[in-house]
C-alpha cells in the first residue's frame, strides 16, 4: 500500500519508519518548502502545481501536521481516502469551534469568550477575571501567538503582540498538572486507549512526557477514555487522536486536541506494546490495532534547540535516542529521548542523568519529584 503524507517534518518520519516493517511505501507532499523527513519521496509543491501527481502515486492519504489548507485535503477526499478526515482538521485549526465542539459533546473546558478587537479583549478579561491567556483563533502552537493578561489594561499591549484579528481568551485555570491522552480508532470503529501521560511544558514547548502518569485515579482514566471516545465517534475518526487536559481539584478540564500522532505520544516508540505511530498507520490501512499497553515506566525527553551530548547519552543503557536530522536553533524541536524504568524512583533518576548532558533543559517538575 502507497501512503501519501501532507507534510514532511519528524512526525510523517516516524510514520514512516513505522511503516515500512508491514510493508508500506510513503510520499510526502510538502506545502512549506522546508522539508524534514529525510526519507521516502518528497514532492514540493508551493502553489499546488504537483497534486495531480501526488496523488497518482498514493492509495491513501493522511497527515502529520494540522496547520495546512483544509481546501486540499478537502480536494483530495474526493478522489482518495484521507484519514483523519478532513472536518478534524476543520475543527482543529479554529479554537472558537474546537471549544464549542467540546462543549457540545458535554467535555469540560476552561470559560472562554472571542475578541476582535483590543476593546473587546479588554471587556474579556473583565468578564472573565484575570489573568487570562489571549490566543489566536487560528495558526497557533507550541506557545505562538498567545498572551498573558495580568489585569484588563494588558489588553492593548496583548492585541498588539498577538497581531491576529480574532481572539480566544480563555479564563486560568487553577491545575495540578497537565495530562494527555491518545487514543486511536480503526476504520470498522474500533477504538484502543494509550495510558495517559503526564506533560511538563517550559516556554510553552513540551520539555517531558511520563508515562504511564503518576498517581492517576482509574476513575479519572475513564472518564478521560470517555471524552476522547465521544470525540472519536463525532468526527467518525481514523487514526490516533490527542488530547490535552488540565487535572484539577474538581476533575479534567480539556485544553486542545491534535488529530494526528502527537509529541506526548513519542514514549510510546519504546515505552508501549504498539507505537502510536505503528498504530496509526495500522489504523488508516485498515488493519487491526495493535495492543496500547505500557511495557513499563516511561519518559520522553524532548531535545529543544541544541543537541548537547549525544554520545554520553547514548552511553547509558536504559535511553532510546531518536534524532531528526535537523541544523540546530533556539526552540527548535530536534529529537527526544525515550527513557524506561521499573519504578518511579529509577525513572526520576534516570531523566535527570539524561537532562544533564542537554544544554538549558529545565528541572523536571512534576508528580515524580514532589
Amino acid at each position: 500500500m502507497r501512503i501519501g503524507v501532507l507534510g514532511a517534518g519528524q512526525l510523517g518520519r516516524m510514520l514512516a519508519l513505522a511503516g515500512y516493517p508491514l510493508a508500506k511505501t510513503f510520499v510526502f507532499y510538502d506545502m512549506s518548502g522546508s522539508p524534514s523527513a529525510g526519507l521516502g519521496e518528497v514532492i514540493i509543491d508551493r502553489d499546488g502545481k504537483y497534486l495531480d501527481d501526488f496523488l497518482s502515486r498514493v492509495d491513501r492519504v493522511t497527515y502529520e501536521f494540522e496547520h495546512l489548507p483544509v481546501a486540499v485535503a478537502e480536494e483530495i477526499a474526493r478522489t482518495k481516502p484521507v484519514h483523519p478526515q478532513p472536518r478534524a482538521l476543520q475543527v482543529c485549526q479554529n479554537r472558537e469551534a474546537e471549544k464549542t465542539l467540546f462543549s457540545n459533546l458535554g467535555i469540560p473546558t476552561p470559560q472562554w469568550r472571542m475578541a476582535d478587537s483590543a476593546a473587546s479583549l479588554q471587556a474579556a478579561a473583565e468578564a472573565l477575571g484575570c489573568p487570562v491567556v489571549a490566543k489566536s483563533n487560528t495558526e497557533g502552537y507550541d506557545g505562538k501567538g498567545q498572551a498573558v493578561l495580568r489585569t484588563p489594561q494588558d489588553a492593548a499591549s496583548a492585541w498588539e503582540s498577538i497581531g491576529h484579528e480574532r481572539l480566544m481568551v480563555e479564563k486560568f485555570v487553577d491545575f495540578t498538572r497537565e495530562v494527555s491522552l491518545i487514543a486511536v480508532r480503526g476504520e470498522d470503529g474500533e477504538v484502543a486507549f494509550y495510558p495517559m501521560a503526564e506533560n511538563v511544558h517550559h516556554d510553552g514547548i513540551l520539555r517531558y512526557s511520563i508515562a504511564p502518569a503518576p498517581e492517576l485515579s482509574p476513575a479519572l482514566e475513564e472518564k478521560a477514555d470517555g471524552y476522547i471516545r465521544t470525540l472519536l465517534n463525532e468526527l467518525d475518526y481514523v487514526g490516533v487522536l490527542a488530547l490535552e487536559l488540565f487535572e484539577t481539584a474538581d476533575g479534567l478540564v480539556a485544553n486542545e486536541m491534535a488529530p494526528r500522532v502527537h509529541n506526548s505520544g513519542h514514549w510510546t516508540m519504546e515505552g508501549a506494546m504498539t507505537s502510536q505511530f505503528e498504530n496509526h498507520i495500522r489504523a488508516i490501512a485498515g488493519h487491526p490495532l495493535g495492543n496500547t499497553a505500557a511495557r513499563g515506566l516511561s519518559c520522553m525527553v524532548n531535545i529543544i534547540g541544541e543537541h548537547g551530548d549525544i554520545d554520553r547519552i547514548l552511553e547509558l543503557p536504559y535511553t532510546h535516542v531518536h534524532l531528526y536530522g535537523k541544523g540546530e536553533r533556539p526552540g527548535r524541536k530536534l529529537g527526544h529521548v525515550n527513557v524506561l524504568a521499573d519504578s518511579h524512583e529509577e525513572l526520576k533518576w534516570r531523566v535527570r542523568n539524561v537532562s544533564q548532558f542537554l544544554p538549558g533543559s529545565p528541572e523536571l517538575d512534576c508528580s515524580l519529584t514532589r
